[in-house]
């Protein structure tokens, strides 16, 4: 066993992966996969120097909603959730699809 497993391990053995967000639930990829594999690279900078773009933030914030949704029993936080939750993913589409867009008509 290599010494990263061996911290890995013990780290699990004192329970420091227990309890993260979204454990559990499955991982909604589709928005990762429609971005351009350069896009994301670019992001992946931008990540490591604690930079976030407007699309990933619009990500994080449609995912929180999205908890927030599930565990909301009342009907009127639900669908002020939901208002909202549509209200982001019409932001975000609409910011990729300009992107898209101008990507476009970068390459003619």
């Amino acid at each position: 066993m290599s010494g990263i497993e061996s911290i890995i391990r013990e780290a699990m053995a004192r329970g420091e992966f227990d309890n993260l967000p979204g454990a559990g639930k499955p991982i909604d990829l589709d928005a990762y996969f429609n971005t351009p594999e350069d896009v994301r690279a670019a992001y992946a900078i931008l990540k490591n120097a604690g930079i976030l773009p407007q699309e990933i933030e619009l990500l994080q914030d449609i995912a929180a909603l999205k908890e927030k949704l599930a565990a909301e029993k009342t009907e009127g936080e639900q669908s002020h959730l939901r208002k909202e939750i549509e209200k982001k993913q019409l932001e975000f589409n609409l910011l990729t699809e300009r992107q898209q867009k101008e990507r476009r008509s970068a390459s003619k």
